[in-house]
């Protein structure tokens, strides 16, 4: 089975995640993008306790595409160090699976 991947990244508004949720899913870079929020982030940033409201992005995409939606995430995300991180989908439905490969091929 090829595998597929879920990537997150965060955004500091509804509008910056639909963004780029429609320029993963316009080029084809994902085959859904789900956002979730908002949520609350705690984290550290130039050596300061930080806190913020935030938007989830689940981008649900092939493995071989990692690279250009890592490099498209850097181009078009608002923040200097923006979270992208893969998770690997160890189980999928065979239907789900194949719907992701024809929208990502």
């Amino acid at each position: 089975m090829e595998e597929a991947l879920t990537i997150m990244t965060t955004t500091a508004d509804k509008e910056q995640a639909q963004e780029i949720a429609r320029i993963l899913v316009e080029n084809r870079l994902a085959a859904c993008v789900q956002i979730c929020g908002p949520m609350e982030s705690y984290y550290f940033w130039q050596g300061e306790m930080k806190e913020a409201t935030e938007w989830l992005c689940l981008i649900k995409t092939r493995k071989g595409m990692w690279d250009r939606v890592a490099a498209c995430l850097r181009q078009h995300h608002p923040y200097q160090v923006p979270e992208i991180i893969a998770v690997p989908i160890s189980n999928c439905d065979q239907d789900y699976l194949q719907w992701l490969k024809r929208q990502v091929p």
